[in-house]
């Protein structure tokens, strides 16, 4: 596998004492009997980007991981939960969505999958019933679609504005993510506001300008949809780099529908994370593979839009950090269910088995510039979740299976 943490455009390492020897509180809780346990540390277990441990034990102390490593040789602590030789995995880092919104498009689902291509046009309609949806439908959707993703294992969410389009409704957007989460995206620039359909360069003023004033400081990252239909090359560097002004930092819907120039861009401004990766050039490999910039992988959309699947194998062999994520979204990816997505990328886009929950952990967190999360090393987030099966590679194995036992986040045993 060419992804993983030991490639030299990845997150470092969280640095902290691994031994067995390492000082843990007896209040402390000890998950005992895992059959087997992904940590996302090479240098905890087997030498594999997975860093897997069998018949294995991990110690949780307050809200963080403080021991890894054979069940017999786990330390002394009050509290101790037999896993019953399941296997546990990290929590899985959704690094996006867009959960933000009112409304229905089950219609317009059905007609598609009756022959009609996904365009990006359908975006208006979720715009329509957002504006008139309340505050407190709006969050209660949010907490609604973060439970249901959290009964599946994920425990960190990124989700963005995008569908208000006036400086109001995206502000409000982010104030209600933002209650939620602390990965919050401001997507202004998601279509050009059917209000300004005839003045798209009217709106990106107003993306740039009013609406990034009122929307920044909810927000910690900044995205544009570089697209036909929606926003061009200079478009997008304007939009991008008017965020960064203001502290936030580029993500980029790159290349989804067709060639274009958002992988270039997202490298040159060093966005954390081009998203959906499906239409690549020779050299917009290249330029993923040598930056910093994750390529994230949303097999949902194509699932739901019967559209061409992106190529993770291409992008793996080249040395490229690969993310894979929901999409989570009312009209083209109407998914929650991270171990959905890795049966996708596992069946349909090139990934072993390892590689997609990788890409759904680790991959995930380095998409958010994050090293707190995605593994379970010492000195990390207690974001895990235990399966019902011996191994991880049953996610796959058993596409649509509830595998997801038990859910810990920050500690806490919430699911």
């Amino acid at each position: 596998m060419n992804t993983g943490p030991a490639a030299t455009n990845k997150p470092a390492a969280i640095s902290a004492p691994t031994s067995a020897n390492s000082a843990v509180a007896t209040a402390a809780t000890a998950i005992v009997n895992i059959a087997s346990l992904v940590t996302n540390d090479p240098s905890l277990g087997d030498g594999t980007p997975l860093g897997l441990i069998q018949d294995a034990a991990v110690v949780i102390d307050g809200d963080r991981v403080a021991w890894v490593g054979e069940s017999r040789k786990a330390p002394a602590t009050d509290n101790r939960v037999d896993a019953g030789g399941r296997a546990v995995i990290p929590g899985f880092v959704d690094s996006h969505s867009h959960l933000v919104f009112a409304g229905d498009r089950t219609a317009e689902f059905n007609a598609r999958m009756s022959g009609r291509p996904y365009e990006a046009g359908g975006i208006r309609t979720t715009v329509a019933a957002t504006r008139a949806a309340s505050d407190a439908d709006l969050s209660a959707n949010v907490a609604r679609y973060m439970r249901e993703a959290l009964r599946q294992g994920t425990t960190t969410f990124e989700t963005k504005s995008g569908y208000g389009l006036t400086v109001e409704d995206e502000a409000r957007a982010l104030r209600v993510a933002a209650a939620h989460t602390d990965e919050v995206t401001y997507l202004g620039a998601h279509i050009v506001s059917p209000d300004y359909a005839d003045d798209p360069a009217g709106y990106v003023a107003l993306v740039t300008g009013e609406m990034l004033d009122a929307c920044a400081p909810y927000a910690r990252w900044i995205d544009v949809f570089c697209e036909k239909g929606a926003f061009d090359g200079d478009q997008a560097r304007a939009i991008l780099t008017a965020g960064q002004a203001k502290g936030l930092h580029p993500r980029v819907h790159a290349n989804q529908l067709s060639y274009g120039p958002g992988v270039q861009l997202a490298v040159e401004l060093d966005a954390a994370s081009a998203d959906h990766c499906t239409h690549l050039t020779d050299a917009d490999v290249d330029a993923l593979a040598s930056g910093d910039t994750v390529a994230t992988l949303l097999p949902g959309a194509e699932f739901s839009t019967r559209a061409e699947w992106p190529n993770a194998r291409r992008l793996l062999d080249a040395g490229a950090t690969v993310a894979l994520s929901t999409d989570c979204n009312p009209g083209s990816s109407f998914t929650s269910s991270v171990p959905f997505c890795i049966a996708l990328a596992v069946r349909d886009m090139g990934m072993t088995p390892d590689e997609a929950l990788w890409s759904a952990t680790a991959g995930g967190a380095a998409a958010l510039r994050r090293t707190d999360i995605g593994r379970l090393s010492p000195g990390a987030y207690a974001d895990l979740a235990l399966l019902d099966a011996p191994s991880h590679v049953h996610l796959a194995y058993r596409p649509g299976v509830p595998l997801v036992q038990e859910v810990w986040r920050r500690g806490e045993r919430v699911v």
